[in-house]
């Protein structure tokens, strides 16, 4: 039997009008310290995203998502956020914002595999 593993989550959404408070889920960041995981997945439907916001600037909107994935895995384009411990990028990454690009609340649970566990999330919540 595998042991289970505390992880935290939180839904990526875009937010084209923060004052509506209106949005849509795009992704899933997970972070589970005990093995050492910090991954986003995001899906940027662009007919999707047009229809619920038609003047979202899609580009603009690719790049900053695209800067989550750098910074869970800490790459060279992460700037100095990817210079910071994994659980340092994922509380800023969550931080509360008043942008286009948010995140949830983080949600704490339990999994075996922290990668299945992101798949299915993002299955029940994004795609």
């Amino acid at each position: 039997m595998q042991q289970k593993h505390l992880f935290e989550y939180a839904v990526i959404r875009v937010v084209p009008r923060v004052e509506r408070e209106e949005f849509l889920n795009i992704g899933v960041i997970l972070y589970c310290a005990k093995l050492k995981f910090l991954r986003a997945k995001y899906l940027l439907d662009e007919p999707r995203l047009t229809a619920f916001s038609p003047t979202l600037n899609v580009e603009e909107i690719t790049v900053h998502v695209c800067a989550f994935e750098h910074i869970c895995l800490a790459d060279k384009e992460s700037g100095p956020i990817g210079k910071l411990d994994m659980a340092s990028r994922f509380r800023w990454l969550t931080a509360t914002r008043s942008t286009v690009l948010q995140t949830s609340k983080v949600h704490p649970g339990f999994c075996e595999e922290p990668n299945a566990t992101l798949d299915s999330l993002f299955g029940q919540l994004v795609s």
